[in-house]
């Protein structure tokens, strides 16, 4: 009798090294989940088939790192900001660029096509929102309303809408025939990630670093629900297609949510570090992550996935899951969204405030056009992909497999077939040395690497530990297994060690809380301070930073030495958290600390403000000390870089 297999519920489909440097942005093709597209530190966008080794297509134009990429939804144009402010577009059947559209002043941060016209919208860091007409190679509207870069852009599915996400923590929402606002949606204290409209109903989920999401009625304009207790940031968010329910791409696991009432239906466990973008296809949910240059892609089967009915409880957090409540049936539909059958009318032409949106395309910008190439990798999966759309077909469309599940690593027939046959002699070819040596081609096998100058904050193995370093070494060559004794006790090495600085953290740790539940801030982060430990350091700055309120001026003397520290670590976590910090005190108090040391000295004698002003000549002499630090990373490559460009415009009023 067979034995039955049981399969995964999700597991990981395979890793690619993607660019040649770091990635710093990717997209999935939300129709047929099969198509990724990359941007990379490289000025390259590449194009791969998911779970195929090789790239398909890769399109160069870009002078500097690309940081946004966007699919149309059949799939057949692409387009690509990067951080110096340019947009470009290509025509993926024809391989070839379509347009080329400048006018934002500093990196795009987010892009997205129109459904049904041939319009696409720009947010970048110079927080302005742009809708730009692609035939016409012109901008249409300029929206002005965020204070910080917008983040995410969303056009509602009858496309009449769009929705943006910005670092001032708000979401706001533009009627598009109008040109103007319809409505801003306060309430996260956080920046706001991602936005994603329903697909059918008048709603829109919001998902930001305060580790919420929220769900907002665009009848009544006010919220629906509030999920909180997120296990990190929200990053990617995604209705199902038939919008029973909300997906949550967290920090290594998938959650799958309800709004009336807020309630979590599962939480599939998924090792994909911070998923970078969703799609469904073929009831599978296929999410993908990047680090450095590696790219990822993981599996969800959908239907062992529950997304109705009872409330999960969670496997992560150890919190109580919400009561359960029944659906109130008398409850009004909400409206649903009316789809236009044809493209959408052309939208009014309002003024344009700048002579160089006005303008046709200059030569610069066609020699830009002419400069940029699609170079096709992979002729057979090229035109697998994207020729069969050009002709006429007499059959029905080939639709795509669902990813076949493997089996559960400790059922029978895993095992089963883990075990070598006996029966199977595999003998290698005999490599040819006289070959010639073949071009240089992207594969999906990575070359070794030393140990990085930035260690990264997600990382799947310890840095420079291996396995072989624990186990007492084999001398004896007949010797067919170590002894239980042997191999113990060389694992134990340095046990002890471990224990005695890992409960030093944990009492550094209890030092520091005990400070805290007094209620004096400035004395917590003092101890942690005189402790001499980054980490602590760190994590009381992780909670400090999601509070702007608890920042007063006494509290960035004290902090900014050590910021100046995690500037210069190798951990990647701890530059994070060191550029936020700075970021936070620069917005908060830089415009009062020069407006404090440009005053005129007062009359008569005053100690509060001769404290504040001493404060703040504090504060001004390590801003500029750290302004020079900044200036010197600002020419990084991926996020850092793009964080010390921001910080370094923030700190221009310091020259």
């Amino acid at each position: 009798m067979a034995t039955p297999v049981v399969t995964k519920t999700a597991w990981k489909l395979q890793e690619i090294v993607a660019h040649a440097s770091n990635v710093s942005s990717l997209v999935l093709g939300k129709a047929s989940g099969r198509l990724l597209a990359t941007g990379g530190d490289d000025c390259r966008v590449n194009l791969w088939s998911i779970n195929k080794p090789n790239c398909i297509m890769s399109l160069t134009g870009h002078t500097s790192p690309v940081e946004s990429v966007r699919l149309n939804t059949p799939e057949e144009l692409i387009v690509a900001g990067s951080q110096s402010g340019s947009i470009r577009v290509w025509d993926l059947e024809a391989a070839k660029i379509l347009r080329t559209l400048m006018g934002h002043k500093a990196n795009i941060c987010s892009l997205d096509f129109h459904p049904y016209g041939e319009f696409v919208a720009s947010g970048s860091q110079d927080t302005n929102i742009k809708l730009w007409d692609i035939r016409r190679k012109g901008c249409v509207f300029r929206y002005r309303g965020h204070s910080q870069a917008v983040r995410c852009l969303r056009f509602s599915p009858d496309g009449k809408w769009l929705a943006s996400a910005a670092d001032d923590h708000t979401v706001k929402l533009w009627d598009l025939t109008a040109g103007k606002m319809m409505s801003e949606f306060p309430g996260h204290t956080g920046p706001v990630n991602v936005v994603e409209f329903h697909p059918n109903e008048y709603l829109l989920a919001s998902g930001s670093s305060d580790r919420t999401i929220r769900f907002w009625d665009l009848e009544k304009f006010q919220v629906v629900s509030c999920i909180e207790g997120e296990p990190g940031p929200v990053r990617s968010v995604l209705f199902n297609p038939d919008g029973c329910c909300l997906y949550s791409g967290c920090q290594d696991s998938l959650r799958v949510y309800g709004w009336e009432p807020e309630r979590c239906f599962d939480v599939v466990l998924v090792n994909w570090g911070k998923v970078a973008d969703l799609a469904i296809c073929n009831d599978q949910l296929i999410g993908v992550a990047f680090a450095q240059s590696n790219v990822s892609s993981y599996v969800v089967d959908l239907t062992r996935v529950t997304r109705t009915g009872t409330v999960a409880q969670d496997p992560v957090q150890d919190s109580r899951p919400l009561a359960q409540q029944p659906p109130n049936p008398s409850a009004p539909l909400r409206r649903i969204y009316e789809r236009p059958s044809t493209t959408c009318s052309k939208p009014q032409r309002v003024k344009q405030n700048s002579e160089s949106e006005r303008r046709s395309p200059s030569s610069e910008e066609d020699r830009d056009e002419r400069e940029s190439r699609a170079e096709i990798q992979n002729a057979e999966d090229y035109n697998e992909i994207f020729q069969p759309k050009n002709s006429i077909s007499r059959t029905p469309p080939r639709r795509s497999e669902p990813f076949p599940a493997p089996p559960e690593d400790d059922t029978p027939a895993a095992k089963e077939a883990a075990r070598p046959s006996p029966a199977m002699d595999v003998q290698l070819p005999t490599p040819n040395l006289e070959a010639p040596p073949r071009p240089p081609v992207i594969t999906s096998t990575s070359a070794p690497k030393g140990e990085p100058a930035i260690i990264p904050a997600t990382r799947n193995e310890p840095i420079g530990l291996k396995a072989s370093d624990f186990l007492p070494a084999v001398k004896i060559p007949q010797q067919a297994e170590l002894v239980d004794e042997d191999a113990m006790s060389q694992i134990r090495k340095g046990h002890d060690t471990m224990c005695v600085v890992l409960t030093s953290r944990h009492k550094n740790l209890d030092t520091v809380r005990a400070v805290w539940t007094t209620g004096d801030i400035k004395t917590s982060v003092d101890s942690a301070v005189a402790i001499n430990d980054l980490s602590v350091v760190v994590d009381l700055l992780n909670i400090v930073n999601q509070k702007a309120s608890l920042w007063k001026l006494d509290l960035c003397t004290t902090v900014l030495p050590q910021i100046e520290k995690l500037l210069q670590s190798k951990y990647e976590s701890y530059v994070q958290t060191g550029c936020t910090s700075l970021k936070l005190i620069l917005q908060r108090f830089l415009p009062l600390i020069t407006d404090i040391l440009a005053a005129p000295p007062s009359v008569g004698v005053d100690i509060s403000r001769e404290e504040r002003l001493h404060k703040c000549r504090l504060c001004y002499k390590q801003l500029k000390g750290i302004s020079g630090l900044v200036k010197s990373k600002s020419g990084l490559s991926g996020r850092h870089g793009s964080a010390f460009r921001e910080l370094h415009l923030l700190m221009a009023s310091l020259d």
